[in-house]
């Protein structure tokens, strides 16, 4: 009975090895652009990817048959979803502006598109998996896709042209130009008292 139990998690890690060398890239990729993260600073969506592994190898009995990458996946959108459920209080609200590739979206914004455009899930199955209407699902992917393709224009940043700036500028400058001007006439005198001194030293 022993040596049965220790050859069925055998070879049950040897399965799940063998998934995770196979699906463990694109579902980070996945989770990357969910959490719009850089690619090679991405500490959320390694994270989403861990709990997503561990979730379908604490489940890997009880796949009977279905696609484990599938099982995977299914846990990483809900798990991004609770997750900005709790961060921002209401689906999909940023309080700040990302830097990843689909920076421009809303976190919703983003798992729908990734849903459907990079992972090609149905609408149907999106629909079921984060209980919007499949109307709705359509209209966020929709909205997605023309921000991406049209992003809006990065905000200007405000030039510093107020009074207030320049008068400091000025003050600095005429200060500089004080101190410029003091270390000369300092650099003069001495010359002077050198000179005067050489003399009466030459004098018999």
């Amino acid at each position: 009975m022993r040596d049965r139990h220790a050859s069925h998690g055998a070879r049950r890690a040897r399965e799940f090895e063998a998934f995770v060398a196979g699906a463990a890239g694109r579902l980070l990729h996945a989770a990357t652009l969910l959490t719009a993260e850089a690619p090679d600073a991405n500490p959320r969506a390694r994270r989403l990817l861990a709990l997503s592994l561990a979730h379908t190898y604490a489940g890997w009995d009880r796949l009977h048959g279905e696609d484990p990458y599938d099982r995977a996946r299914q846990y990483l959108a809900t798990r991004f979803a609770r997750e900005i459920w709790h961060r921002y209080g209401v689906l999909g609200r940023a309080r700040r502006r990302p830097a990843g590739p689909l920076g421009a979206l809303a976190p919703h914004e983003r798992l729908i598109l990734v849903l459907r455009l990079y992972e090609g899930v149905a609408e149907e199955q999106a629909s079921a998996l984060l209980g919007l209407p499949v109307d709705r699902i359509r209209t966020i992917c929709d909205r997605a896709t023309a921000t991406v393709l049209h992003p809006p224009p990065a905000p200007e940043r405000p030039a510093a042209t107020t009074a207030e700036p320049a008068a400091a500028a000025a003050a600095a400058e005429a200060a500089a130009n004080t101190a410029a001007a003091d270390t000369a006439d300092a650099a003069g005198t001495a010359a002077g008292k050198t000179r005067t001194a050489n003399a009466k030293a030459a004098t018999p």
